[in-house]
Formats: C-alpha cells, sequence, structure tokens
C-alpha cells in the first residue's frame, strides 16, 4: 500500500475511472450484486458530474489509478427521508460517498477512502443495495451504523448508514 494517495480527479481521467468502475461491476455481479449499478450506471457524464462539482477523486498506487469514489457535501436529496430508522443526527451538515470503486486484486481501498473522508468531515453517510454484501460487510467493518432504507429518485431502495466520529481517533 506504499505509495497510496488519494487525489481529485480530472477529465483526463475518465478512462482510467470507467476501467475501474467496470472492474468493481464485475466484483458484484461475480458476488451476486445483478441489481446494482445497471443501466449504464454510473455514467461518463455522472463521473464528469462528480469531477465538475470537486467531489469526484482517484485512488492512486504509485500513480496508476485503482479506485474512485464521489465525496460530497451535504445536502444529498434522496436522504430526505429515511424509512424504517432515522439518522444518528438529522440537524449536523455531512458528507455522503457515492461510486466507490476499486479493481479486484487492490486491496484496502475502502480502508483508504474512509481515513482520508473522515479526516475531511467527521459525519460522513453512505448507501449501497440489499445485495451488495461486500459493501455492506466494509461499512459495518469500519464503524457505520445502520440507520434505515432510502429511495433513490428511480423509486429503488438503498440501505443507509452514518458514521459521526468523535475528535481524534
Amino acid at each position: 500500500m506504499s505509495g497510496r494517495c488519494i487525489r481529485p480527479a480530472r477529465p483526463e481521467d475518465l478512462g482510467a475511472i470507467m476501467a475501474v468502475l467496470d472492474a468493481a461491476k464485475g466484483i458484484m455481479r461475480a458476488s451476486g450484486n445483478t441489481g446494482q449499478w445497471v443501466g449504464g450506471y454510473p455514467s461518463e457524464e455522472a463521473i464528469l458530474g462528480d469531477i465538475a462539482a470537486g467531489g469526484g477523486y482517484v485512488v492512486a498506487d504509485n500513480g496508476k489509478p485503482v479506485g474512485y469514489f464521489a465525496f460530497l457535501p451535504s445536502p444529498e436529496p434522496t436522504y430526505g427521508k429515511i424509512y424504517g430508522g432515522e439518522w444518528l443526527d438529522d440537524a449536523l451538515p455531512y458528507h455522503v460517498v457515492h461510486r466507490i470503486g476499486s479493481y479486484p486484486e487492490v486491496h484496502g481501498v475502502f480502508a483508504s477512502i474512509m481515513d482520508w473522508c473522515f479526516e475531511a468531515d467527521p459525519n460522513i453517510r453512505i448507501d449501497t443495495h440489499r445485495d451488495n454484501l461486500i459493501m455492506q460487510h466494509n461499512i459495518l467493518k469500519h464503524g457505520f451504523s445502520y440507520c434505515g432504507i432510502i429511495l433513490l429518485a428511480s423509486g429503488d431502495e438503498r440501505l443507509a448508514y452514518q458514521k459521526i466520529k468523535a475528535g481524534k481517533e
């Protein structure tokens, strides 16, 4: 993991980012998650939107992109209503992490992303598909609490989580 860095994504990274996300789709499909990231999602337009908003990030090992994620400030429109639970705190500003992907042979990317994100904001929300057991495992392993179900703009449900990190650990 030496030589790993996280940096803002640039439009010229788009090809490398899409390759990472395609590999992540392969991981999903191989683990039985066939309902997430379908129909061309995440699209090049979505990634360019993250980049334009200043929220697209590349995880690089020795300069080579091996992961991608979006880190965007609140409010997240789909988090306005939560079903079957509640957010840990619904008043504080937060960041949301979306579109995490990495190559299957590269390990520790989720941990690197979370370490970086919690340095930027102690209040993070994240969601994932019910069939994405790998992501659920990583989310819970990193201390997030399950908060309930949110609905995407499409009406699809996602399991929603939040972690508020107290001070410096």
